[in-house]
């Protein structure tokens, strides 16, 4: 794109900075478009798991309720406690929604569609998802109230428990495909696994699939890093930040109007960001399921979305059905189950490519 505005006869510089601001734009409108279906979605999840009908009288089968709630929140008056630190009160949410979509930046949508190919690109990922716990801590310490400030203190130890798995989890990933950059560890999963079959008059010897879940030594580990993922966004049953029976709404309690939708529309992006994730590292990304030819006909970004699609249904599912977690429980599964499974299948990850790249020793 910015070759075709320096053709326009705009300068390098101007012609990179429009460039980057339409790619922006291109990927930020339809996530926030994408986080307002998503939510009715879970809303629709939710009432069918408990045989109710949802949100069903705005618009077309309740289509615009999402935007309904918007407009509400966006007309309320924004509320700011009288002893709170009225700066980080309102930097909190503002940072929360910030960290949400700088993300989004390195996420390979399609072979080449990504709006920046870096090859530390999972490395960035982990540095700017870690920085979405500043804007709950300060949430919780600003608003200088009780519950909020004890849902900050659960939530920084959530994050890090958990952080530790992911980051291990993801050390297993990286040893496989050679790689940080996303777009590489896609391909690095292409026809993995070959058939070995003739059958209906297809040669399933030329066909394989595309994804480290399929991998019995990374099937594990992409199973912790689901529940990891569960954990990173605080969806249920580790919810523990926003426990009403405990802490009314958590860090979120003195906040109203916009600066609470913020919290909302962040929150949900991360939730995208984490079925992404989910579908890249571990089960090929914009690739097809399987490697056979005819399927790569269908474009790569609805192969993206159908997989991000099968794990928000997922979330959903798990929220729906799975009762939450008490604090010590939470913590017991971080650091005495995942972190030492995770760390466990670092070695035989590594042991594995070692024989199979370098042989047996002696």
């Amino acid at each position: 794109m910015t070759s075709w505005f320096t053709y326009l006869g705009l300068p390098f510089e101007a012609a990179w900075l429009v460039a980057t601001v339409i790619d922006i734009l291109v990927i930020a409108l339809p996530l926030m478009l994408a986080v307002a279906m998503i939510i009715y979605a879970d809303r629709k999840i939710w009432a069918a798991m408990a045989l109710r009908r949802g949100p069903n009288v705005v618009g077309p089968w309740g289509l615009l309720q999402s935007f309904a709630d918007g407009l509400k929140v966006a007309l309320q008056e924004t509320i700011v406690p009288a002893a709170a630190n009225k700066g980080l009160f309102l930097l909190a949410p503002i940072i929360t929604f910030t960290v949400a979509l700088i993300v989004w930046a390195v996420v390979p949508f399609q072979a080449g569609v990504v709006l920046s190919k870096i090859n530390v690109g999972l490395l960035y990922v982990l540095a700017a998802s870690s920085l979405g716990v500043y804007g709950i801590i300060l949430a919780g310490w600003a608003s200088n109230s009780k519950y909020p400030f004890y849902s900050a203190i659960r939530a920084a130890a959530q994050m890090v428990s958990y952080e530790v798995s992911i980051g291990f989890v993801l050390i297993s990933v990286v040893l496989w495909a050679g790689s940080f950059d996303l777009s590489k560890i896609v391909e690095a999963q292409r026809g993995l696994y070959g058939g070995g079959f003739h059958a209906f008059g297809i040669n399933f010897d030329t066909i394989g699939l595309n994804g480290f879940g399929f991998n019995l030594l990374l099937f594990p580990m992409a199973v912790v890093f689901f529940i990891s993922s569960l954990a990173e966004t605080q969806r249920a049953p580790f919810d523990l930040t926003e426990a009403e029976s405990e802490l009314v709404a958590g860090y979120q309690t003195e906040y109203s109007s916009m600066a609470f939708a913020l919290y909302w529309l962040g929150e949900y992006a991360n939730v995208i960001l984490m079925c992404a994730l989910n579908s890249i590292l571990f089960w090929g990304g914009y690739l097809p399921p399987i490697d056979w030819a005819p399927l790569y006909y269908v474009p790569g970004i609805l192969w993206l979305f159908l997989k991000m699609w099968c794990f928000f249904f997922i979330f959903s599912w798990v929220k729906a059905t799975v009762p939450r977690y008490r604090y010590d429980q939470l913590m017991r599964l971080g650091w005495k189950v995942f972190l030492p499974l995770s760390l466990i299948f670092v070695f035989l990850v590594s042991g594995w490519l070692m024989v199979q790249r370098v042989g047996m020793p002696g």
